[in-house]
């Protein structure tokens, strides 16, 4: 499953994956304990796919930062709660991405991130690079077919 159908809703613990749109809105379900949750229009809600990260020279996109954790853990949870103290939260996000902008992304951006990889990886949601893979390979089918 792709990045741009997993949400995170304000106000609510944890990632939702989108099922279907409504009217009023659409209807998630929790990575957490499957429960179902109709969510409004009005309601703050982030799509994974189109979060990024500042870094000192860009912004960086979350699927990245995924990727870059999942490369340090070798494809393992994270060696870190999301609920350890600031400093080492900090340190940890250093080794992961040296150049991120410590006046921007704060403590609890790092904490999300963390827990979110998490979940992330209890439900076997690991092709974080995905999204650039498919776009590359239609061009080089297209080319073995002209052959």
């Amino acid at each position: 499953m792709a990045l741009d159908k997993i949400l995170s809703i304000g106000g609510k613990p944890g990632l939702y994956k989108l099922l279907t749109q409504t009217r009023g809105g659409f209807v998630g379900e929790s990575l957490l304990d499957g429960k179902r949750v109709t969510v409004g229009l009005r309601s703050n809600v982030s799509v994974l796919s189109e979060i990024a990260i500042y870094t000192l020279e860009e912004e960086l996109p979350l699927r990245e930062v995924f990727q870059k954790i999942k490369e340090k853990e070798g494809g393992n949870k994270t060696s870190i709660s999301h609920k350890a103290d600031k400093m080492e939260l900090e340190e940890y996000f250093f080794e992961v991405l040296p150049n991120y902008d410590e006046d921007r992304v704060y403590a609890s951006d790092i904490k999300k991130i963390i827990q979110w990889y998490n979940i992330l990886l209890d439900n076997n949601i690991t092709d974080f690079v995905k999204e650039e893979k498919d776009s590359e390979e239609p061009t080089v089918s297209a080319s073995q077919d002209e052959e």
